[in-house]
């Protein structure tokens, strides 16, 4: 090669150079504006129960029994409050004895803690709440919807349309309502996105919330109910879709490894008391 042909190509190579490194520059800037605008998750206890024949939920262990807890979770954003789940009715507190199910398999509800209650321990009235996004319709999870009729509730489509008591219920409340088809960035800065997880119900979702020291995490709603099941990918029975139930547990992998992401699952009482209730907070 020629001396002149040879400076060129190295002028070229050398602006090349330049113009990768400013764009590097230029997304890495970019990237670190991006910030979360999560800064608080408080975990709500809303019901303690005890299942009467596990087996429901896993398969094993016929006629045993099992604790289960029921989890809300408040997270504060820059642009407003959201309550994942609203768990048993508040209601049930005045029962001594809980509410026992018709069918001794299922579960039998305690509530030691109002919800109401508790949002006023951390000074945060029902109105403050811009956003009530629920898993599903199962009445453990949507127990207290109708504290907060000022709010925008977020619901899969195919949950609200169900054709049952459950979705005969979403549909009755007078909230106005957002509903989805497939996943939803709720505050438009990927720091609290709604993951579509059909198949424990037609319309099941779970959420995916990135807190800035805590990290990432899934809360799962019931498309897991507790950790075994999780680890040996169980379906329950009492699921209305076995495939889609299994797609979703895969889908919620995917979206943990992308994310390095925890699982916190919602019925599982063993994991609950490893972890900080309310008024202490994740951030």
């Amino acid at each position: 090669m020629k001396r002149r042909e040879w400076g060129t190509s190295m002028k070229r190579l050398c602006l090349g150079s330049v113009v990768l490194s400013a764009l590097v520059i230029l997304v890495v800037s970019a990237s670190a504006q991006i910030k979360s605008g999560v800064d608080k998750l408080y975990i709500l206890n809303c019901g303690d129960g005890v299942a009467g024949d596990i087996s429901r939920w896993s398969g094993l262990d016929v006629g045993k029994s099992m604790e289960m807890s029921e989890n809300c979770y408040l997270i504060h954003h820059t642009q407003g409050w959201l309550l994942w789940d609203t768990g048993i009715a508040d209601s049930i507190a005045a029962m001594p004895n809980g509410l026992a199910p018709s069918d001794p398999r299922a579960i039998h509800w305690h509530v030691t803690k109002t919800l109401a209650s508790q949002l006023e321990m951390l000074s945060v009235k029902p109105a403050d709440i811009k956003y009530v996004a629920i898993s599903h319709s199962h009445p453990d999870h949507i127990g207290n919807i109708t504290m907060f009729p000022q709010s925008i509730v977020l619901v899969q489509k195919a949950e609200y349309d169900w054709p049952t008591p459950f979705g005969q219920k979403l549909r009755a409340i007078t909230s106005q309502v957002n509903k989805l088809e497939g996943d939803h960035d709720v505050f438009g800065d990927g720091s609290v996105t709604l993951i579509a997880t059909p198949g424990h119900t037609p319309g099941h979702q779970s959420l995916l919330v990135k807190l800035p020291k805590t990290g990432a995490i899934v809360l799962s709603g019931d498309a897991v109910h507790f950790q075994s099941n999780w680890d040996n990918r169980r379906v329950p029975s009492i699921n209305t879709d076995k495939d889609k139930t299994a797609a979703s547990m895969q889908h919620i992998a995917d979206v943990m490894a992308k994310e390095h992401a925890k699982l916190w699952i919602n019925h599982d009482a063993a994991q609950r008391k490893t972890l900080k209730l309310a008024p202490a907070f994740y951030d």
